[in-house]
C-alpha cells in the first residue's frame, strides 16, 4: 500500500512539472514578437549576384540559391558600394522564407526568398582571384 502511494505521488509530481513546462512554453510564445513567430529565417553570410545567378553562403557553410525578385535586386543595389569586382561577395544579414528546390530544376537543395534586409557590409573574407587577360 505504501509503495502504491509513493508511486502515485511520484507520478503526480511528474505531471505537475509537465504542466509547468507547458505553461512556460505558452508564456514564451506570448513574449515572442511578431518577427520571431512569422516563420521567416534569419540568415547571415556572404551574398553574390552575378550573371543572373544569386547565391547566399551562410556562416555555417550552407549554400542557398536566392530567388531573383525585387527584394534580391534591392539587396544587390545595396551591395554594389562594397564591391570592387562584380564577382565579390558581400556580408549580409537577411530574413526570408526557405523553400525546397523544385525536383525538376538544377541547383542547391534550398532557396531563400528574401523578405527583409537587415544589414549589408563589406565581406571580411579575402578571396584571391586570378585574372586571365589576353593581349
Amino acid at each position: 500500500m505504501l509503495l502504491i502511494a509513493f508511486f502515485m505521488a511520484l507520478t503526480s509530481c511528474k505531471n505537475g512539472s509537465k504542466s509547468e513546462k507547458n505553461l512556460e512554453n505558452v508564456q514564451n510564445q506570448e513574449e515572442k514578437t511578431a518577427k520571431q513567430s512569422d516563420g521567416l529565417a534569419l540568415l547571415k553570410g556572404e551574398f553574390v549576384y552575378y550573371a543572373d545567378a544569386a547565391v547566399l553562403q551562410t556562416n555555417s557553410s550552407s549554400i542557398y540559391g536566392v530567388i531573383i525578385n525585387e527584394k534580391m535586386h534591392e539587396l544587390d543595389k545595396l551591395a554594389q558600394q562594397y564591391k570592387t569586382e562584380p564577382t565579390d561577395y558581400v556580408a549580409v544579414e537577411i530574413r526570408g522564407e526557405i523553400i525546397p528546390k523544385p525536383e525538376n530544376e538544377e541547383g542547391w537543395p534550398y532557396r531563400i526568398n528574401i523578405k527583409e534586409i537587415l544589414n549589408v557590409s563589406k565581406s571580411q573574407n579575402e578571396v584571391e582571384v586570378i585574372k586571365l587577360e589576353s593581349e
